[in-house]
């Protein structure tokens, strides 16, 4: 029975990653002027770098030619529009549609944030493994520095994502040939980084905090692979 159990959780486990890999892209960059709270433990070792993509593929990304109809072609959502925010955001999204007719902020967001609390767990178990399916080659290289130093200290990040109470798009526009979006989360998590002894060396393992974080997601336009990526990632903190 318990062997059942293992195998079962194990296809379980296959089934999310695959699904986030056609959630995520892969593309470098960093988009926002947020600080990155990823690249923390990087600066304290002084090897400070610019926040570059990670990946995500979101629910309605599709190829520009997977439609299958007439009546599915760029500019004819085959589902009645969203109502869109005024200003440079709703313009924003606009311009995407005229790339890609099928996209929906709140599939979008729904993606979004699967990919924020799987990212989130696999960085603080130092999952590198699941990590190097989700981010481009950039961030990872940042994250597996980020692991490599906790364990070369002797030290466990204990992070654990209570909910999120938020998430939403805030940033959408064309830069060239790439899409943008950026997804504003309003988290609660706990957090606490300990040494080999079991002591606390940062954070508070009995206290949930609030957390704001922004990921700014790209995809290139005219490409056929319809996965973003995601390119920035930086917090108010």
């Amino acid at each position: 029975m318990q062997f059942f159990d293992i195998v079962l959780f194990a296809l379980i486990a296959i089934f999310l990653v695959l699904r986030l890999r056609n959630v995520l892209g892969n593309r470098d960059g960093h988009e926002g002027g947020y600080g990155d709270r990823f690249n923390r433990e990087r600066d304290e070792h002084g090897e400070a770098q610019d926040d570059n993509g990670n990946v995500i593929e979101l629910p309605n990304a599709r190829a520009p030619d997977a439609a299958s109809s007439s009546e599915t072609q760029i500019g004819t959502p085959a589902e009645p529009e969203e109502e869109l925010p005024d200003g440079p955001l709703g313009e924003g999204i606009r311009a995407i549609r005229q790339f890609d007719d099928s996209f929906s902020p709140d599939e979008f967001v729904g993606g979004a944030r699967m990919a924020f609390e799987m990212i989130l767990n696999a960085y603080a178990e130092g999952d590198t493994k699941t990590l190097k399916n989700l981010l481009s080659t950039e961030v990872f290289a940042g994250f597996e520095h980020a692991i490599n130093d906790r364990e070369a200290e002797g030290q466990t990040l204990q992070e654990t994502l209570v909910g999120i109470s938020k998430a939403e798009v805030v940033e959408a526009h064309i830069d060239g040939r790439d899409a943008h979006v950026t997804v504003k989360f309003v988290s609660e998590q706990i957090s606490a980084l300990m040494d080999s002894d079991g002591s606390v060396v940062d954070g508070d393992p009995t206290k949930v905090v609030e957390a704001t974080d922004f990921w700014t997601f790209s995809r290139a336009t005219k490409s056929r692979d319809p996965n973003w990526t995601l390119v920035g990632t930086g917090s108010l903190d």
